[in-house]
């Protein structure tokens, strides 16, 4: 009687631990199809100004990256180290990741304006924002969900073999949009895009009056 009921002790852990790889098994299961569903990539885009705390959902886009973004790959597209006959040219295509394919175009047909108007040949290009005038919430205009107006005001400053020709300041309108590619192409989710209302103001103007 006694050796029986060790056999069915041993049966009913048997069947207990049976039970327990089932649903290790079946969790398991859970577990990998759960990681097959998430995304590799979750953006999320935090504001410069964390000392207040703050809580953002992912992939939701503030304002300040907005202008972060604008500002930078405006900076990048009008760099022009050397040669801006060559410079612009590369950079359009290096940065067409981060534009629509609208304002890549007109891009390229600013572009051959300018090199018709002999704006580009051995002209080298700076562009900075102004010092005093950075973010600020007037700056960044919602549009439409996921559509934003940057007002960026920056200093330009360009050279020809060393010598300063040009040294303006202006205000530039950019439209920026939601822009869902590779992130491994475009971190950001943004691109810039035509701007087809607003155009851009001259601040001050303190050498050569040709061309912007």
């Amino acid at each position: 009687m006694r050796y029986r009921k060790e056999v069915d002790n041993v049966r009913a852990h048997v069947n207990t631990l049976r039970v327990v790889a089932l649903g290790l098994a079946v969790l398991c299961v859970g577990l990998w199809w759960g990681w097959q569903q998430a995304p590799e990539h979750l953006r999320v885009h935090l504001t410069p100004e964390l000392r207040s705390g703050g809580v953002v959902a992912a992939d939701e886009v503030v304002e300040p990256a907005v202008y972060t973004f604008a500002l930078y790959i405006w900076q990048q597209l009008h760099r022009w180290e050397d040669d801006g006959a060559t410079d612009y040219g590369e950079n359009i295509w290096r940065l067409q990741g981060f534009l629509t394919p609208d304002f890549r175009r007109y891009l390229q047909q600013d572009m051959e304006d300018r090199a018709d108007r002999g704006e580009l040949r051995d002209r080298s290009r700076a562009i900075r924002e102004i010092p005093g005038r950075t973010y600020d919430s007037d700056r960044v205009e919602v549009l439409a969900d996921g559509t934003w107006r940057v007002w960026l005001d920056v200093e330009i400053r360009e050279h020809i073999d060393g010598e300063l020709v040009k040294e303006l300041q202006a205000r530039y309108p950019l439209r920026v949009v939601r822009f869902n590619v590779d992130p491994e192409i475009n971190p950001w989710g943004l691109a810039l895009d035509i701007e087809d209302e607003a155009a851009a103001e001259r601040l001050e103007v303190t050498v050569d009056e040709e061309g912007s």
